[in-house]
């Protein structure tokens, strides 16, 4: 059990003295607090947190999808505490055995499903491996430094990944330190235009991100030298900040279609969608096209170690073309990672995981449907596998309401709900271009019982959040 123990609650400090020293010393932009006072947490096992009482907060957001495998995961726990009693540390210019056989894995697995020979390149986490891409991609393509990106789409923090990411929130103080991504909309079913089916939707934007190319005018295409001025597309199959938005199975087949005929690499970014977290290894595999990169970080290593990675085609990434060195992380591939990365696929060939994902998501999904027909302030409920959504809106299910879903957040992180006469909490993560979307990422190991305790959670939820904002 990882609840906290008593004699590690006699000697923590209370909140109270933590918070005040967090206020005092610690940088509050490596962080977001999302209720006041933030919350702090001592323990965690399963799909659960445990504050320093050791009262149990049902967690349905599993650190962005990072713990697909459940917090303190026995299986890939004693995987770290071994590699700490054998190799714990490795300079990265020098070879360790699970980077090798982690980065075979990896690479077999997508020769076999995407036909494709590539390499695995590593890095300590999701925005630093989007960086590398941008390395791999712009040196390929001769310097090409321009990217398609949606909007809505997320791609991380540091300064070449913001470039990608739409949010210009992220951008705003820094300055551009490279070129910024233009910003192609992304088939959002629930917002589509009125008349059009979630498919035609589809084809309608394929067919205006074409028109692009028809002349050189609209500013993309030469015509003459037959070059695209944009080198690459990245893309997140399901968007994840952007509110777990499924897009229509046709889109991405049509949208490569395009990019093919242009000669416009597609870069999947997998970091949050990764890892059965849709039922299959990666989303993309969902909408039957094959990426020229894949990107992947988080559940690589079930949250316990900030590890990430890329593979790449192998005409992008061979040593001819991206030989060593041109770029490095001191941390990069280190041995605690890739054992616990390694230690993943050996139970992911264990387990029929896509089989209980999709059976586990459907089930949270009616659950999810129950509520829509109990509340008209939800709008959509939709998902794939276990990343879900529920899009929060006013009473006529479809203008944006923030502001019942933030008092939903605080409700449910009070640890004042309801469950069968004890105390607990409930913890969401929100998402979407209003912020109004409650993003599901349960463990992929969640129980039926524990999906019947969520819904029931979020139904008190919704209806307190209600009561409060009407007082």
């Amino acid at each position: 059990m990882s609840k906290p123990s008593a004699q590690t609650l006699e000697n923590r400090l209370d909140d109270a003295q933590l918070l005040a020293d967090e206020a005092k010393y610690c940088s509050f932009g490596d962080t977001v607090h999302y209720v006041n006072p933030p919350k702090i947490f001592d323990g965690c096992e399963g799909s659960y947190m445990y504050d320093k009482d050791g009262k149990p907060y049902l967690d349905l957001q599993m650190w962005y999808s990072a713990c697909n495998f459940g917090y303190a995961n026995e299986r890939l726990n004693n995987v770290l505490k071994q590699q700490v009693d054998s190799l714990p540390q490795c300079a990265s210019q020098y070879l360790h055995p699970t980077k090798i056989e982690l980065a075979k894995t990896i690479a077999l697995d997508m020769k076999r499903k995407f036909g494709h020979d590539g390499r695995v390149h590593f890095n300590v986490g999701g925005s630093q491996c989007i960086e590398d891409s941008l390395k791999i991609i712009r040196n390929a393509c001769e310097g090409r430094s321009l990217m398609f990106a949606f909007e809505g789409g997320y791609h991380g923090r540091t300064l070449g990944a913001s470039s990608i990411t739409s949010s210009f929130r992220y951008r705003r103080r820094y300055g551009h330190f490279g070129d910024r991504a233009m910003f192609i909309p992304f088939p959002y079913p629930f917002r589509r235009p009125k008349g059009m089916t979630a498919e035609e939707y589809g084809e309608h934007l394929v067919a205006d991100f074409a028109r692009l190319f028809e002349t050189e005018y609209h500013g993309v295409w030469d015509p003459k030298a037959g070059q695209a001025e944009y080198a690459a597309f990245y893309v997140e199959p399901l968007q994840g900040t952007g509110g777990y938005i499924v897009p229509p199975r046709n889109y991405f087949k049509g949208l490569k279609k395009v990019l093919d005929q242009y000669g416009i690499l597609l870069v999947v970014d997998e970091i949050q969608m990764g890892f059965y977290r849709t039922g299959k290894l990666w989303s993309i595999e969902h909408f039957d096209v094959k990426p020229d990169m894949l990107v992947f970080a988080k559940a690589l290593t079930n949250g316990m170690n900030p590890l990430g990675g890329l593979w790449a085609r192998e005409e992008l990434i061979n040593p001819q073309v991206f030989p060593a060195g041109s770029t490095h992380s001191t941390f990069a591939s280190n041995p605690l990672g890739t054992a616990v990365g390694l230690e993943v696929f050996k139970m992911m060939a264990e387990v029929d995981y896509e089989k209980m994902v999709m059976e586990s998501g459907a089930y949270f999904l009616e659950g999810l449907k129950t509520l829509e027909q109990r509340h008209k302030e939800i709008g959509e409920v939709d998902g794939l596998g276990l990343a879900l959504r529920a899009e929060i809106c006013t009473e006529d299910g479809f203008t944006p309401n923030k502001a019942l879903v933030d008092k939903m957040v605080d409700i449910g992180m009070s640890g004042d709900l309801d469950w069968h006469g004890q105390k607990m909490g409930l913890v969401l993560d929100i998402g979407g271009y209003y912020k109004n979307v409650i993003t599901f990422a349960p463990s992929l190991h969640i129980t039926r019982a524990e999906i019947d305790q969520g819904i029931e959670l979020l139904d008190q939820l919704i209806t307190r959040a209600k009561k409060e904002l009407n007082a």
